[in-house]
């Protein structure tokens, strides 16, 4: 099922997956009550859950709204809240904190972590200076990706840490989804670390507390999809419209991972390795990069 697994989100993962055979897994929504906003957690526990959802053991929470599509500020700052929130919990009582945005900020869909890099307010050195004294120390790289500077992003990010001696990691990246209705509107926060550029098949050294020693916290935002995933969701709304036709039974046999494949098959020889973005993905990162930065900042 390699090629069905163009998704960063565990949430999309969990979907391909029957509940009967999620062992290792658990699994809880819950919806603000007032507030577009749904909150899925899951937890893998163990080598069984790893195996069923091929992601790292750990928390993955996503929160989901429609209103991180919308320019309405209100929306975004309980957003921020909510995202506030959950990062108090997974850093602890941890105060030394290094916040580290990946991708490259020329490309507009991988800009996210350098974007919210740049809304930081920035409190280690102020702090060391005795200009103030907040709760946590507050430094924070945006390190660019390999082809702009020849060296592992995951080799900058222990040089830094060597130097600044942050306990705690905070990895802002894009990721890629598999359903367009993901785009763009959930954030996912795993306390699993990161594995940069994994949803599009380009695989680095992965970021988490095994390789680089300290809690790492990844905070990320699907801004991609795979044009198959595109072909694949078509098929599904083909479905519903030939509902009545005998074309439906037919096409109903194939599992979820033969409709991709078809899709790819279909799409060959070059576009089943491409990946696209929504038309008004320049407003969209600007905009949740704010809502990410400013949850960060109200820590």
């Amino acid at each position: 099922m390699e090629n069905i697994a163009r998704t960063d989100l565990a949430l999309e993962r969990k979907e391909d997956v029957k509940e009967e055979t999620l062992q290792g897994v658990i699994v809880e929504t819950q919806n603000r009550e007032g507030k577009d906003i749904e909150k899925t957690t899951i937890i893998i526990e163990n080598e069984e859950g790893e195996k069923a959802l091929g992601k790292p053991k750990g928390t993955y929470i996503t929160i989901e709204s429609e209103s991180l599509r919308e320019f309405d500020e209100d929306y975004h700052r309980e957003l921020s809240e909510e995202l506030r929130e959950t990062l108090k919990t997974l850093l602890g009582g941890t105060k030394e904190i290094l916040v580290v945005g990946l991708g490259n900020r020329q490309i507009t869909p991988d800009a996210l972590g350098p974007f919210v890099v740049d809304n930081l307010f920035i409190t280690r050195h102020l702090n060391k200076e005795g200009i103030l004294n907040t709760y946590y120390d507050i430094s924070a790289i945006a390190p660019g990706v390999m082809a702009q500077t020849g060296i592992e992003t995951g080799e900058i990010i222990k040089g830094v840490l060597k130097e600044s001696k942050a306990k705690a990691l905070i990895v802002i990246d894009a990721l890629a989804a598999r359903n367009t209705e993901r785009l763009n509107k959930t954030i996912q926060i795993s306390d699993a670390g990161i594995c940069p550029g994994a949803g599009i098949g380009n695989n680095r050294v992965p970021i988490n507390k095994e390789t680089m020693g300290v809690k790492v916290i990844a905070i990320g935002v699907p801004t991609v999809i795979a044009v198959p995933s595109i072909v694949n969701d078509s098929m599904g709304k083909m479905l519903e419209a030939l509902d009545r036709l005998d074309a439906k039974k037919v096409i109903k046999k194939f599992t979820e991972e033969e409709r991709y494949r078809l899709a790819c098959e279909i799409l060959e020889p070059y576009l089943s390795e491409m990946f696209v973005t929504p038309k008004n993905i320049d407003e969209a990162v600007k905009r949740i990069s704010y809502t990410i930065s400013e949850a960060i900042n109200q820590m």
